[in-house]
């Protein structure tokens, strides 16, 4: 069993800053990308930043120059930090690990308000 857990969201105003942290514990094998994806109220969710085992990282144009995904394997960790927000960036924002041989895990999400 792979246990996903984000935590850091809360509130921010338009233009402040961020971070959230992500870990993974629990039985599996190696984990290859981890990343963040965010679902505001009645749209789909959707990709925020994304990391490989290797350091590939990948952004949606709308979220580039303002977010930095980081990742600390020797921790399972890994981290969304979050700048210049925009009341747009409000959602709920899921940590999710894709294991080379245990499929896919998600957390539950934390919560991300910006206030304009």
């Amino acid at each position: 069993q792979v246990q996903v857990v984000e935590s850091g969201g809360g509130l921010a105003q338009a233009g402040g800053s961020l971070r959230l942290s992500c870990v993974v514990s629990g039985r599996m094998f190696s984990i290859g990308f981890m990343g963040w994806y965010r679902q505001a109220q009645g749209k789909q969710r959707e990709l925020v930043a994304r990391v490989s085992s290797g350091g590939t990282i990948n952004y949606p144009d709308s979220v580039k120059g303002r977010f930095t995904i980081s990742r600390d394997n020797a921790k399972n960790m890994v981290y969304l930090q979050m700048n210049s927000l925009k009341p747009e960036d409000t959602a709920v924002y899921y940590c999710r690990a894709d294991l080379y041989g245990g499929g896919v895990s998600w957390g539950q999400g934390t919560q991300v308000t910006v206030s304009s």
